[in-house]
């Protein structure tokens, strides 16, 4: 395997070509067989919440193609029980989840509970199941005792569909309950929920096909969404606090997130809270990421913008800020030319609007609270691994992603680790994109970038790589055996190869 520069990136292809062609011809084939789902013998939940009652969760999962309201247009898009972003699952720890699952696309698909600390294996957090179109398939799990209460989420993880499912519109949350929902400051918060995500669409609402820039780059759609709607409104009570809990479910795009005259008060990452909140002016949630923030009614009554401020997260070389960078397009602070924006209405270089904050009504001033829980800091490492994320080129596959030199292969494990020891692995981007790092099953501790200690203890499931970047993270293999997989959660990159499988045995 032969790993490539930032001249070279852009000239291989030919695989991303032929992928998106398939994209196409699925998303016209989905279109034909929007009529087929008329016909269901199940009992389909609309609820938008479905909480778990006495001990157990137990509904049923429907992903079809229907068509959804999406700002000020209709949009042809894949759904969860029709909906966009799905049916927000809301359990306990300890709780049981029986969820039956029904494939009504015209592709295999699969779910992937992120952020659950989930048996990889079974009918729990297995991504190596395949349910094939029509066909039916009951997860069924426990909530593990020790899962902490925070923001998870549930979207298809069948290798070299993820992205495409993912950007189709297939993402929900799954809220997880305890002890930090109980804090008296938390508790009188006012919360509100935030599922981020973008589409491409054309003038009719159709889904547009991905060329292969985008695919290489990772796509990006030109129309974003917070819980399926255009720039909608939130209120915060004026000397209140506001509870926002945000998940980007996006394929690829980065949320640069700032409030206008607000900093944040960092409380929760990935489903796990701090040890105490952290106040931030910015905070970048890439792919997969999580955050809960409060936000105090202190200013002035009135409205407020959250945006996504520009961020560059890597160019595909000479478009991105060679040949035609410098030349009509200039030197954009994003780092995507022409090609990866041409039916892109969003301007990437500006402060994007997401959604307006107003003030409600007064009430009696609530204070931040001023701990949170507790974190325990890992032991020493048992084994130390490194890894190093890049680009090259796959006999037989082309333009790949690749890890330690190679792209995923579905037959071969890349990884093998103990149960009940400690690991610290090195993540080495030496790529020319930032890659947001995942991994399944277990959450790991941050513990510092480019040598420089983590500035607090956190616990994380996904952490941004940029490029040219060390991160080193110490992760406790607990609890389940079975085979996983870690990968870069930009998920064109992760269908294009660079993934790996994690083996957890006794």
């Amino acid at each position: 395997m032969k790993s490539i520069n930032r001249r070279n990136f852009l000239i291989l292809g030919t695989s991303t070509t032929i992928l998106a062609l398939g994209t196409h011809q699925v998303i016209k084939k989905l279109q034909s067989n929007n009529n087929d789902f008329s016909n269901k013998s199940y009992a389909l939940n609309s609820q938008n919440i479905i909480s778990s009652q006495n001990g157990l969760l137990e509904t049923t999962l429907e992903a079809s193609y229907q068509e959804v309201p999406l700002g000020n247009r209709t949009a042809k898009l894949l759904t969860y029980n029709g909906q966009v972003p799905g049916p927000r699952l809301e359990a306990k720890p300890g709780d049981k989840v029986r969820l039956h699952f029904v494939n009504n696309l015209s592709q295999s698909t699969n779910i992937h509970y992120h952020g659950l600390h989930l048996p990889p294996t079974g009918n729990a957090d297995n991504v190596f199941l395949e349910v094939k179109p029509k066909e039916k398939l009951t997860y069924e799990f426990e909530i593990s005792p020790k899962q902490t209460g925070g923001i998870n989420w549930y979207h298809p993880h069948l290798h070299g569909l993820v992205a495409e499912q993912l950007s189709g519109g297939l993402a929900g949350l799954f809220i997880i309950r305890d002890q930090l929902d109980e804090i008296p400051e938390i508790k009188a918060a006012k919360e509100e929920f935030l599922v981020l995500q973008d589409f491409s669409l054309d003038d009719n609402g159709d889904l547009l096909p991905s060329n292969r820039m985008p695919l290489m780059m990772g796509r990006e759609g030109n129309v974003i969404t917070v819980n399926g709607k255009i720039n909608p409104s939130f209120s915060v009570p004026e000397n209140g606090l506001l509870r926002l809990r945000i998940v980007n479910a996006s394929t690829s795009r980065f949320y640069n997130l700032s409030l206008e005259n607000h900093p944040f008060y960092l409380i929760a990452n990935d489903g796990t809270t701090l040890e105490k909140p952290i106040e931030l002016s910015e905070i970048l949630l890439t792919p997969g990421e999580r955050v809960e923030v409060l936000i105090k009614g202190d200013k002035n009554p009135g409205n407020y913008q959250l945006v996504s401020l520009p961020y560059n997260r890597g160019s595909m070389g000479m478009m991105g800020g060679g040949m035609m960078g410098g030349g009509m397009m200039g030197r954009g602070r994003m780092g995507r030319g022409m090609m990866g924006n041409r039916r892109n209405n969003i301007d990437n270089n500006s402060p994007i609007p997401l959604a307006t904050i107003n003030y409600e009504n007064a009430v009696t001033p609530l204070n931040l609270p001023t701990e949170l829980m507790p974190i325990s800091p890992l032991p020493q490492p048992q084994n130390t691994r490194q890894f190093s994320l890049n680009h090259g080129m796959s006999p037989g596959i082309g333009m790949a992603f690749l890890i330690n030199g190679e792209p995923y292969q579905h037959d071969t494990v890349q990884t093998q680790v103990k149960l009940n020891t400690v690991e610290e692995w090195e993540i080495i981007n030496t790529g020319v994109m930032d890659h947001p790092f995942h991994v399944h099953t277990n959450k790991f501790q941050v513990m510092s970038r480019n040598g420089i200690p983590n500035p607090y203890p956190t616990w994380k499931d996904t952490i941004l790589v940029r490029r040219g970047e060390r991160i080193r993270i110490r992760i406790p293999f607990e609890d389940f055996t079975g085979k996983t997989v870690y990968h870069c959660h930009i998920l064109d990159h992760e269908d294009l190869g660079m993934m790996g499988s994690l083996l957890i045995n006794a």
